[in-house]
């Protein structure tokens, strides 16, 4: 008996140093944003105080562009999703992107307002300072329900909508990404909040793309510097929170706009079924499915998606 107690003591020792190494090897404190800025924010990054916030964004493309293309991002992305879409449009139009609130380096809003309604009076802000009063308009996955939500709202300000992957309906994710499963589990993440494994990020991302050997080290490392931002996490698990799917879905039938929506047909995470019910709500809509593309088919494929808003947009 004495030696089963030894040994029992052994093996649990070993398991609290495998644990305690475990936890040392993936602990990961916020980092304040102005240790990722050299990296993440070079020219021609802009920040703005906006609403108790040090707000990331790019304006670029000619100024005298009297119709700007606004890029609005999705959850735990960055403006850095639209760097293809930007490099091929930016010689004939005028696009701006931003970190949405929660995300990226402009962090976490100080009211903790995450609300579909309130990134829209986000976006309506910004474009304010920036003396943008007409504009196209394009969002993926959270950034899409804000894209229609402000054609919705504001129908003199928005000229075009363009969506892509875009929220807006209920539905059932075939496979949700394990950072936001564990952001949505209570308990768990709280734990996220200190502990991150860099697999944890890189798994999430390859989930949310069609082909996911496309996803390369650096696209990990973004993702993961970012959402180590200092606030970041904690919004997150808010926003999951504050989330009511397709609370709104009946206002899409009144989107009067020019609207092209863009579509991977293996998201797992929001059903092609959402694209048709998009194209056949939106009177006049165009859609277009990439059937080898994932969630975030204009990071996956930028030449191949941009193409498809060229056309639309006639540049």
């Amino acid at each position: 008996m004495k030696t089963l107690g030894k040994i029992a003591l052994g093996l649990l020792a070993a398991l609290v140093v495998v644990i305690g190494c475990a936890v040392a090897w993936t602990w990961q404190p916020d980092r304040p944003p102005g240790d990722l800025t050299a990296r993440w924010a070079p020219a021609p990054s802009q920040f703005l105080d906006l609403a108790g916030m040090h707000v990331h964004f790019r304006d670029e493309g000619p100024r005298d562009d009297p119709l700007p293309l606004v890029l609005l991002h999705g959850t735990s992305a960055s403006l850095h999703t639209w760097d293809g879409w930007v490099a091929a449009l930016k010689d004939r139009k005028r696009v701006i992107r931003v970190d949405l609130p929660g995300f990226g380096l402009t962090g976490p809003s100080p009211d903790g307002n995450y609300t579909i309604d309130a990134y829209t009076g986000f976006v309506l802000a910004f474009l304010d300072a920036l003396q943008v009063r007409h504009f196209i308009v394009a969002g993926n996955s959270l950034g899409g329900n804000v894209a229609w939500q402000l054609a919705v709202s504001e129908p003199s300000r928005v000229e075009r909508l363009i969506l892509v992957d875009a929220g807006g309906y209920p539905f059932t994710p075939a496979s949700m990404p394990l950072g936001f499963r564990v952001a949505r589990t209570p308990g768990l993440n709280q734990l996220m909040g200190h502990i991150l494994p860099r697999s944890l990020i890189e798994s999430s991302v390859r989930n949310v793309y069609g082909d996911p050997s496309r996803v390369t080290p650096a696209v990990v490392d973004r993702y993961f510097e970012l959402t180590l931002r200092e606030g970041n996490r904690d919004a997150l698990g808010k926003r999951f929170q504050q989330t009511d799917l397709g609370v709104f879905a009946e206002r899409i039938k009144t989107i009067r706009q020019p609207t092209l929506i863009l579509w991977g047909g293996r998201d797992r995470l929001i059903p092609p079924d959402n694209a048709r019910r998009f194209a056949q709500d939106i009177a006049g809509s165009k859609l277009v499915v990439f059937d080898d593309l994932g969630h975030v088919p204009h990071e996956e494929d930028p030449a191949r998606t941009v193409a498809a808003v060229k056309s639309f947009l006639g540049v």
